[in-house]
Order: structure tokens, then C-alpha cells, then sequence
């Protein structure tokens, strides 16, 4: 394996650089729950070796779901969750919970549900508007330091915030929205590249619609035999080296689609087309 496909997250924990998303796996049933745990079977039998989650996918539920997948888990594997929302009774079913008696509580019930003694990587999943950013890094910090999270990364900031974090604590990885036709983040994912930090991109195939929404991106795939998707999550390992895109799906034939997009080249030529 080369180094172009995989990935050192903290400088230290190496990936190979087309990962998973486990959000979309919430069974409303056995027979929903036994596929789930199927794709996920699946995707670390493919060379998956970074799984994303967090607490708000099905308030733990998606955790629990991995265990009962993947653990006792390959060596390998890195298991990646996200904490800093709570279930509520409103309309709006979540609020921020980034106080620090709030996230240790919520490490200690992910580590119980993934069943293990420390988290490869522990996203804050927003920032607490209401709690200074000191003080949910460093409660974040403190868990790192005490054993129970090895590295630390954020989700859904800015350049000025991903700034401000790292004055606090080392920050591993950036979760943003950003895909080929959504490149909002672009600026943020500069600053990755020039710290060498991981950028996750959340939504990283444009909702799985980019050939519907795109001409030249139907017309790559084509020219490759490849599909729209594929085409769309090559040129995200093509555009920089410390993309590590987490496609997700609750399919096994779209999780295979979708890691089939390695082989995927694309050449200057095509990158160039795309990225206008």
C-alpha cells in the first residue's frame, strides 16, 4: 500500500484514506439490525479501518451496533464517535452539551457501549455556544490525558476556530460538510493540509446525487466505466492528501460502489475538469 491511500491521524494512527460512515445504519428492526451489522461486517472484510459514529446517531444506538459488529475489533480498526449533543423532548429533539462534567459523562457512556478502554479518535461534534471553547477542549484534553481518548478533533468550525482549539489542545481531525459541489469549507481544509491534520468530509458525495446535478461529472464516469459516486470520491482523494472521506450507506452493494472508487484514476486531465 502506498502512502497516497492511507493516512497518519495525530501523526500516529494510520487509516487507509476511503473510510466509513456508520450514521446511516439505525435498524427499526431485527431484520434491519442483522443487514446493518452486515454492512459493517462488510466493510471491515473490504479494508475499512476507520469506522465513524457518534452519540447522536440514534442517541448511542449506532454505538452499540458496532460493538455488537465488530468487537472484539481487528487490530487495526479505528473506531472514531463524536460527543457534545443531548436527546430532548422539544421540537428540535437535541441540545448542546458541551459543558465538561457533560462530555466526560458522554465519554464514559461511549466507551462502555463501544466496549472499549480508550477511543481511537473523539470528535466534539459542535462546538457549545453557551461554554467557552477553553473549557470543552480542555475537558477534552484532561480525557485525553487521563487514557480515555487518544486523539482529539472537531466538527462543523472555521478557520478562526480551528486556530483557537489548537492554542488549547492538539487537534487531529476536522469533520466538515464538503464534497466536489459543495467546497464551502475549502479554506478550513487548507488549514488541515498546512498542520497535516485529517479532514473528514461529512456528506462527501453531495447527498449521492452529483451525476444528477453535474453533466461533466456523468460524463467522466462514463469515460471510466466508472459511476457518478465513484468519480466523486476520487476526486476528493485526488485533491488532497489529507482527505480521508467516510461515505456512508445502510446498502452493501453502494458500500462496495463506493470503496471501488480507489481504483478509480482519474489523471490530470479529469482532475482539472472537475475542479472547475
Amino acid at each position: 500500500m502506498t502512502a497516497s491511500e492511507t493516512f497518519l491521524v495525530g501523526g500516529d494512527l494510520e487509516v487507509r484514506r476511503l473510510g466509513f460512515g456508520a450514521m446511516r445504519l439505525r435498524p427499526e428492526s431485527p431484520e434491519d439490525r442483522a443487514a446493518c451489522i452486515a454492512v459493517a461486517r462488510r466493510a471491515v472484510e473490504l479494508g475499512v479501518t476507520l469506522i465513524d459514529t457518534a452519540h447522536m446517531y440514534g442517541w448511542g444506538a449506532n454505538e452499540d451496533l458496532l460493538a455488537e459488529a465488530l468487537h472484539p475489533y481487528p487490530d487495526d480498526l479505528a473506531i472514531a464517535t463524536k460527543v457534545g449533543f443531548r436527546q430532548t423532548a422539544t421540537d428540535e429533539g437535541w441540545r448542546y452539551a458541551g459543558a465538561p462534567d457533560e462530555l466526560r459523562e458522554q465519554v464514559d457512556e461511549a466507551l462502555r457501549r463501544l466496549r472499549l478502554d480508550r477511543i481511537d479518535l473523539l470528535q466534539l461534534h459542535r462546538l457549545d455556544p453557551a461554554v467557552p471553547p477553553a473549557d470543552q477542549l480542555g475537558a477534552l484534553r484532561d480525557l485525553r490525558d487521563e487514557g480515555k481518548i487518544a486523539r482529539i478533533g472537531l466538527s462543523e468550525v472555521n478557520e478562526a476556530e480551528l486556530a483557537a482549539a489548537r492554542a488549547v489542545v492538539d487537534i487531529a481531525s476536522v469533520q466538515n460538510r464538503y464534497n466536489l459541489l459543495d467546497r464551502e469549507h475549502e479554506p478550513v481544509l487548507k488549514a488541515c493540509e498546512e498542520a497535516g491534520i485529517a479532514f473528514l468530509p461529512w456528506r462527501p458525495v453531495a447527498a449521492g446525487a452529483s451525476g444528477a446535478q453535474s453533466e461533466e461529472i456523468a460524463t467522466i464516469a462514463k469515460e471510466l466505466d466508472a459511476t457518478p459516486t465513484q468519480v466523486a470520491i476520487a476526486w476528493l482523494l485526488a485533491h488532497s492528501p489529507v482527505i480521508v472521506p467516510i461515505p456512508g450507506t445502510s446498502s452493501i452493494a453502494h458500500l462496495e460502489e463506493n470503496l471501488r472508487a480507489t481504483a478509480v484514476h482519474l489523471g490530470q486531465d479529469r482532475y482539472d475538469r472537475l475542479t472547475r
